[in-house]
């Protein structure tokens, strides 16, 4: 069981705003250096690799090594999880952003974009919505995928069924969405869509960060595959 200096400990992690803003970077689901992590938060490597080291000791982030290089990333999706339903709750309270960069960007991060490895924001909401809709997931008590959306994923996604078997991770779970304020597909079946958007380019990353958007096969795909007529 959780201590009360377990989550404190935890919390003291994110008051610090480079510490919060490298964790909301690695929502992406993406592999970080600590220099790219630098420029990101506009700090000094050496600070940035001071902050790194106590998120890794205080299990908010991996290591990774490959060769010479070593990466960071969330621990797993439930630190995603975490992330983004503490972000759900203090949104309101937010600033707005000061800026043209800042409002676009903003606005490319509400319309689109990945919350660890599955789809986010107006996208993923109305992607899920539509699921929902088709008789493909069930939101009735919790998150459960149908029979016929099994099917969809196998038959139609030509996802591998072994990789929908259950595991220590949901197959269906909900996520709130720090924008939207409802759910989002998230857990194993949120993830394989997300990868099978990515792999046929139907969605594409914009820049470095976050956020995603539709491309003109990824519109004719939801048009075809759930009647999705423009999640815009």
């Amino acid at each position: 069981m959780t201590s009360a200096s377990d989550l404190a400990s935890w919390a003291a992690l994110l008051a610090d705003e480079t510490r919060a803003a490298i964790c909301l970077a690695l929502l992406d689901g993406r592999a970080w250096t600590a220099g790219e992590l630098a420029a990101h938060t506009r700090v000094a490597p050496s600070t940035a690799t001071e902050h790194l080291h106590r998120l890794v000791a205080g299990g908010l982030l991996v290591e990774r090594r490959q060769g010479r290089h070593r990466y960071v990333q969330l621990a797993g999706p439930s630190v995603a999880h975490l992330l983004e339903s503490v972000s759900a709750g203090i949104d309101g309270r937010a600033a707005p952003p000061r800026g043209l960069r800042a409002a676009t960007a903003d606005a490319a991060l509400r319309r689109g974009r990945t919350c660890y490895d599955h789809l986010a924001g107006q996208l993923g909401v109305a992607v899920t919505d539509a699921m929902t809709g088709a008789g493909l997931l069930d939101q009735s008590g919790g998150f459960a995928l149908t029979p016929a959306g099994l099917a969809w994923f196998t038959d139609t996604l030509g996802v591998h069924p072994e990789a929908l078997r259950p595991g220590s991770r949901p197959l269906a779970r909900g996520c709130l969405d720090w924008t939207e304020r409802r759910q989002h597909l998230a857990g194993t079946a949120g993830a394989k869509l997300c990868e099978t958007f990515l792999h046929h380019k139907w969605i594409e990353r914009i820049g470095s960060g976050r956020a995603v958007r539709l491309t003109p096969d990824g519109r004719s795909a939801l048009r075809d595959l759930l009647a999705l007529p423009d999640p815009d």
